[in-house]
């Protein structure tokens, strides 16, 4: 459980979710083939990407098995960008649930507070990624990241070994709480 100052995962989802979907719904068809932070996708890979984790980490707050197994092109659907924002819907409902920060999650049998940080993190993240990949602007909730830095900064190591994060970047003195985040991630806001 957790204690009276520490906010929800539920409630945390709530407020990232609110500021990444209007970048998916706003994203236009021409941009899909942008290159984004993250090397190996390009817009629509990343979307596709936030699509499988967005659903995905709904079982995991149920407890249940996901499958990651597969990337769907859910750009490819009608509808999508709408779609976006119901998922997320979905997302933050799952974790909201009674039970759902409390012990494992799912087959990552890790602590399932970890786990919703894990997908706090990627929507907070990847919506970042959008935005620099779309010549937009975006800034997080401060909470949000107040909420990530603890937890990504615990993760960070076996991230990196998994190459899930890159090699964390030196940022000047004076730089942000969310930059500083994204550059444990191996990201760095300067280069975008």
């Amino acid at each position: 459980m957790t204690n009276q100052a520490t906010p929800r995962i539920a409630d945390l989802l709530n407020t990232a979710a609110a500021q990444a979907a209007p970048l998916v719904e706003g994203t236009d068809d021409a941009s899909l083939g942008a290159p984004t932070p993250c090397a190996e996708y390009d817009v629509r890979d990343l979307l596709n990407h936030l699509f499988s984790v967005v659903v995905n980490f709904q079982a995991l707050a149920a407890k249940r098995t996901p499958d990651f197994s597969v990337t769907p092109d859910r750009v490819a659907e009608a509808g999508w960008r709408a779609r976006f924002g119901a998922e997320t819907g979905k997302l933050v409902e799952a974790w909201a649930a009674p039970g759902a920060e409390e012990g494992t999650s799912g087959a990552m049998e890790l602590p399932a507070r970890t786990v919703g940080s894990m997908v706090l993190l990627d929507l907070t993240v990847h919506a970042w990624d959008l935005a620099r990949a779309t010549g937009r602007p975006f800034d997080p909730d401060p909470a949000v990241v107040a909420g990530l830095v603890d937890e990504v900064e615990r993760m960070a190591p076996m991230a990196r070994k998994m190459s899930v994060f890159g090699e964390a970047v030196d940022l000047p003195e004076g730089a942000t709480a969310f930059h500083r985040l994204l550059a444990t991630t191996g990201r760095d806001p300067r280069a975008w």
